[in-house]
């Protein structure tokens, strides 16, 4: 069986414009560490980027209180943050809203409402 040579470039060109349709929509994966500490809270500040949070995965120190807030990238249902794995939710309108929560060690998704938006915090 011989396969035409337009027919196999067609394949190889579709297979190309998935795989970077893929690329484009999963937005990379971008890892972050604790912005800002005051006292005993770990700040942190989550935008948006390439339709998902920014940063995505998050490192925190088990134990100590974590603030998360949303900056005025976010938008949309990504404004509606959950912690499902904890039963933690908040719709945080403004950049000034923030969710407060403690982790025990281990690894958290967050994510909006829709789950079009999400991203890992882990606690170590």
């Amino acid at each position: 069986m011989e396969i035409k040579k337009s027919t196999l470039y067609w394949s190889v060109a579709s297979v190309a414009v998935i795989v970077a349709v893929v690329m484009f929509m999963s937005g990379g994966s971008a890892t972050g560490n604790v912005t800002a500490s005051s006292g005993d809270v770990q700040h942190i500040v989550i935008g948006m980027q390439n339709y998902n949070y920014a940063p995505n995965v998050i490192h925190v120190k088990a134990g100590v209180p974590v603030s998360i807030s949303l900056d005025d990238s976010v938008g949309g249902c990504y404004r509606d943050f959950m912690v499902p794995g904890l039963k933690l939710r908040k719709y945080m309108k403004t950049s000034g809203d923030t969710l407060e929560f403690t982790l025990p060690k281990g690894s958290y998704v967050f994510a909006c409402s829709m789950y079009m938006g999400q991203g890992k915090i882990i606690a170590e």
